[in-house]
């Protein structure tokens, strides 16, 4: 697997999303499969892992601390602060820096570590200065217990902000070819201060890999089920996008899924998507992608295709778009 910098922290070219092991996406997986799966992505050369502690809560924490604690030295862990958790549930965004201090001690404990590789703010919370929880990180980072920090969806004037505070190592938002909006903003401020860039949702939850039609089902606990974009009539719609990866991987040799990162990785050096999977051959499918090469024409060519598809759906219901920081 080959390597990239996010700023100044080296990782393999792809990570791995754990969320969907423990939360967001149906029932929670067996542990004992998952703790084999991640095995199976370092075995493969996978060094970089993220997490959050609110999935589950807690949960994806404790998985992916005693999934890697044997392998510590070789292995990069971001994981989230920024929400109030109250009866195993989310409630609130919370990036008080006394409440920073606080949650980092739970997830050292969980995350079985002496410090944080990444420690990301996982939203925006308007009603702390970014000032004050740039002040609070930096704190944590001199006692020695967290080494990087980032932020999550943040809005180009936040990430300056933050970065003048103390300097970002990556900034984490969606980004596919199904939602290519950071590319107007997001990524020329991310190259100008040298600041990474982790896409999640690279496969578009899903959909880009050709596996999702208009007849899909999903569970009450999977988040697609109250997301726009996955109404029957929107996957239909987006259909068309999904036909024309279909093509280009059916030329190349290869899947849609592979096609839709190898895309990703193609737009920037220090770009590093986390798709994420419960599944041994998704992930050795993910993962194949660092080795497609899309030439700079097909990359033009495939970008002037996508220019002319306008994608059905929003990408979060309107409870969930309120917090993304505009």
């Amino acid at each position: 697997m080959q390597k990239r910098q996010l700023g100044d922290l080296e990782v393999s070219a792809i990570g791995l999303g754990c969320m969907g092991m423990s939360y967001g996406y149906g029932p929670a997986s067996d542990k004992r499969e998952m703790v084999s799966l991640i095995y199976a992505a370092i075995d493969r050369g996978v060094t970089f892992f993220d997490t959050a502690e609110v999935y589950g809560p807690y949960m994806n924490e404790e998985l992916i601390g005693e999934a890697l604690l044997p392998f510590r030295n070789q292995v990069v862990i971001a994981t989230k602060f920024g929400f109030d958790i109250q009866d195993e549930k989310q409630a609130g965004m919370n990036s008080r820096p006394e409440h920073i201090k606080k949650v980092v001690e739970g997830s050292l404990k969980r995350l079985k570590v002496e410090a944080i590789d990444l420690y990301y703010q996982h939203r925006v919370d308007p009603a702390v200065p970014i000032e004050e929880v740039a002040g609070a990180v930096k704190d944590l980072i001199e006692e020695g217990k967290v080494k990087h920090w980032g932020l999550s969806e943040a809005s180009v004037k936040t990430i300056r902000r933050a970065h003048a505070a103390h300097p970002l190592t990556a900034v984490q938002s969606e980004y596919s070819m199904m939602w290519r909006s950071p590319e107007k903003e997001l990524l020329p401020t991310l190259e100008e201060l040298g600041i990474g860039f982790v896409p999640f949702s690279p496969l578009g939850k899903g959909l880009l890999t050709g596996n999702i039609d208009k007849n899909a089902t999903f569970v009450n606990t999977d988040f697609r089920s109250i997301v726009p974009r996955f109404q029957p009539e929107n996957i239909e719609a987006n259909q068309v996008l999904v036909q024309l990866i279909m093509k280009i991987a059916a030329g190349k040799n290869t899947t849609p899924a592979q096609i839709a990162l190898a895309w990703v990785l193609a737009q920037k050096s220090w770009i590093v998507p986390i798709p994420g999977t419960r599944k041994l051959e998704r992930l050795e499918e993910n993962l194949g992608a660092a080795n497609v090469d899309l030439i700079p024409k097909e990359i033009t060519d495939l970008n002037d295709a996508l220019s002319k598809i306008e994608i059905s759906g929003d990408r979060y219901p309107a409870e969930y778009e309120k917090r993304i920081d505009k």
